[in-house]
């Protein structure tokens, strides 16, 4: 590959840069100078979005197994996604097991065009029936043995949970040691419950506030866990999911809170009826319901993510790190969701209106024409 070079402003760790940044696969070097912010007009250059929350795209659900996670690759790389979790809904075994072996396929082997399929982020069946939100009640006990069986069909890199269902707890440590990441979510569990599964190895939880015990002063419940003691949890920032006011409450009290899409079939498509796993759900007035109006995942891309966090007040550079390192940080990416040398070529130009101008995934240029 020959390598490519780009101008412009520069997000790194260690701030903005204006200069170039050389790469191929990888990042080859930033160079240039060191600046306090962009200026009006600069062509900004970001690290690619990570998205660990993605059930759909484009008209095709992750549970349709088969190449419905490369049409959804394809259709959130138009919106700056480098890299995702294909996430399953709870669903039968035989389900389950399709829809990993379509994911496989893409982890095996990323097809040009697409964003990079980092894994599985299993979402269920491990949780609790009183709290299934948009996930269909196919909730099942947990055991090692079937996790491991999953993870030898495709690699399991994060599990939602509800700890205070009988087992789950066990399954925390037990799966602690491994590196496949637990996090806490449809759970109707306490904070005393969530206390637990932190000290047993969860570290993070599911769409922060939807789907789980609220906060109450008398009876913090599950977020009131995450608001005292998480260092990592997801959220979704479409504006409907999450009252603004709560955002900042989240951003004040998780370090490194990051975004996510939960996004559906519907993400890209007109309005009408779509598919979530075994549930229908309705797009209208630009979000994602069950027939009861019950919120079922939504139509949010990662871009739009940016653009509405820093619509809330956020610095563009702590934005950026909300939809990109610190979800690589949570799976323990050193080489992705940053602007560094030797890190994966994954990144984002944009214009002064954060809109994407140019993505590239691993170096390779993406054709943005049907964004």
């Amino acid at each position: 590959m020959t390598p490519f070079q780009q101008h412009g402003t520069i997000l790194t760790e260690q701030g903005w840069i204006k200069g170039s940044i050389r790469f191929d696969q990888r990042i080859l070097a930033v160079e240039g100078e060191q600046i306090t912010a962009p200026a009006p007009g600069d062509t900004l250059i970001l690290p690619g979005f990570i998205d660990l929350h993605v059930h759909g795209g484009g008209g095709r659900d992750i549970m349709d197994g088969g190449d419905a996670v490369d049409t959804v690759a394809r259709l959130h790389v138009q919106h700056g996604t480098t890299s995702l979790l294909a996430t399953t809904m709870t669903a039968p075994q035989n389900d389950l097991d399709a829809a990993l072996q379509g994911i496989a396929q893409a982890v095996a082997q990323r097809q040009p065009g697409r964003a990079r399929v980092l894994g599985v982020h299993l979402e269920g069946p491990y949780i609790n029936p009183g709290k299934l939100g948009a996930q269909p009640d196919f909730v099942q006990a947990a055991t090692i043995e079937a996790i491991q069986r999953m993870q030898a069909i495709a690699p399991l890199r994060l599990i939602t949970v509800a700890p205070e269902m009988e087992g789950n707890l066990a399954l925390v440590r037990l799966l602690a040691e491994t590196g496949i990441r637990i996090q806490i979510g449809h759970t109707l569990g306490s904070y005393e419950d969530g206390l637990a599964a932190l000290e047993a190895g969860a570290t993070g939880f599911a769409h922060l506030f939807n789907a789980m015990s609220p906060f109450h002063h008398r009876a913090p419940g599950m977020a009131g866990a995450a608001l005292a003691h998480a260092n990592y949890a997801e959220l979704i920032p479409d504006l409907l999911h999450v009252h603004p006011g709560a955002i900042r409450t989240a951003l004040r009290a998780i370090p490194q809170l990051y975004c996510v899409t939960d996004s559906t079939a519907a993400t890209g498509m007109p309005d009408g009826a779509y598919m979530l796993g075994r549930q229908q759900v309705h797009k209208c007035l630009g979000g994602v319901r069950l027939a009861d109006g019950t919120l079922a995942g939504s139509t949010l891309t990662m871009d739009q993510a940016l653009r509405n966090l820093v619509g809330l007040g956020l610095t563009l550079a702590d934005a950026s790190r909300r939809v990109s390192t610190n979800a690589a940080d949570f799976l323990g990416l050193s080489d992705r969701g940053r602007l560094c040398q030797n890190a994966y070529a994954d990144l984002l130009l944009l214009d002064s209106n954060l809109q994407l101008t140019a993505v590239y995934v691993e170096g390779e240029p993406i054709d943005l024409g049907h964004a």
